[in-house]
């Protein structure tokens, strides 16, 4: 599927631990700005650029800003760029730990000018943004920048509007009083394929299996008419045609359970379509996640998804972490504490060295095996989740 919109972009505003209007702070839009932000990015958002307006010198707001910057990246399926109250390279550092793709420095003050080179080397010009309201200064800086950041975002402080520049003609700017206002109207997806391409059934109709785009989990079955395959395209969210009551169905549009399309997909003989959604509350009518769960038939076998290997392994030492059994390694490890871990971990990893650079690929496999398991040990104490870790490595 192929998408030809304008990149859409939007300007969260940070003040007081909730979403103001615009630089000038007017008015509140949202007192919960991780689920604002949850709603832009399900409606088509392509990036979100979050504005931390916590008054300057106010460390603890500050810090609250980043715990809310932190708790966006980890609720939206969009980069996040993260600028305001940038003094230092310490205040980059602390943007893209909390969870985001780019940190943003204003050149609008010459202090954040100064440390453009170190903070481009330290952590990568494809990190860093500048900010400006003065073309002068990008004029007299040009080289500087062209060498040390990677995108240019233009503003006016006056009124508190920000004006895409130059470099970013191809998207399209709202603040947030404007997504709410708009609902982020340019979702919709251009498809390579028109519903004339796609071979229908006896009905007319094309079958849809649904997956959760983040576990690949099959959801449900579902089909769609020519006005549901369209309507998904239109307005990002799954839609299909209720055989049951002869009529469209929007799903979520009764139970608040969307599934905004991440992809879809037709099959080889074009008669069946893949769906990788995100699903928002559960896909059944029954309360399940899945509308699958009726097992027939089973033979036992070892797992093989790697995800899903660590996954289980994971979920296995966090409940012996909660509920101790006798005996147990793990819980052993737990009782000892994080001193006892730590060391665990660093005499693993120096096996898995040594195991290297032997020619046996066995040995290596065993002692990486060792330490990935006593790495996921740490993982639980410092309440570390496989998706922190996926979700960190999917920004590199």
């Amino acid at each position: 599927m192929q998408d030809n919109r304008q990149k859409v972009v939007g300007y969260i505003f940070l003040s007081n631990g909730k979403v103001v209007s615009s630089l000038d702070k007017i008015s509140a839009v949202s007192d919960d700005p991780v689920a604002f932000c949850g709603s832009i990015s399900d409606n088509g958002a392509d990036e979100i650029i979050v504005f931390d307006m916590s008054e300057s010198g106010n460390d603890a707001a500050h810090e609250d800003a980043l715990d809310i910057i932190k708790d966006i990246c980890k609720e939206v399926d969009v980069p996040v760029t993260g600028a305001g109250n940038v003094k230092r390279m310490e205040d980059i550092k602390k943007l893209l730990y909390a969870g985001c793709k780019k940190a943003a420095l204003n050149f609008s003050k010459p202090g954040n000018i100064e440390i453009l080179k170190e903070v481009s080397e330290k952590f990568g010009k494809d990190k860093i943004v500048i900010c400006y309201d003065d073309q002068k200064v990008i004029d007299e800086n040009k080289d500087q920048i062209d060498t040390f950041a990677c995108e240019l975002i233009q503003f006016t402080c006056n009124n508190g509007s920000f004006v895409p520049a130059p470099e970013s003609k191809d998207a399209k700017f709202y603040d947030g009083k404007d997504i709410i206002e708009k609902d982020v109207a340019d979702r919709a997806l251009t498809s390579s394929f028109t519903w004339g391409d796609l071979k229908k059934n006896s009905d007319g109709m094309v079958p849809v299996i649904v997956q959760d785009y983040r576990t690949d989990q099959v959801l449900m079955l579902a089909y769609m008419n020519e006005e549901a395959y369209n309507t998904t395209l239109a307005t990002g969210k799954m839609t299909y045609f209720s055989r049951s009551r002869n009529e469209l169905w929007i799903k979520g549009e009764t139970s608040s359970h969307y599934q905004y399309v991440k992809s879809l997909t037709a099959d080889c003989d074009m008669d069946t379509i893949l769906a990788k959604v995100k699903q928002i509350g559960v896909a059944c009518h029954t309360g399940s996640y899945s509308c699958f769960f009726n097992e027939i038939a089973k033979k036992d076998y070892s797992e093989k998804n790697p995800q899903k290997v660590l996954d289980s392994v994971y979920e296995v030492i966090k409940d012996r972490k909660t509920n101790p059994r006798e005996g147990s390694y793990t819980n052993y490890l737990f009782d000892k504490g994080i001193d006892k871990i730590l060391k665990k971990v660093g005499e693993e990893a120096t096996e898995m060295v040594i195991a290297a650079k032997n020619p046996n690929d066995n040995e290596v496999i065993y002692e990486m095996s060792d330490f990935l398991y006593h790495m996921m040990v740490l993982m639980a104490v410092k309440n570390v989740s496989w998706e922190d870790i996926t979700d960190e490595l999917s920004r590199r």
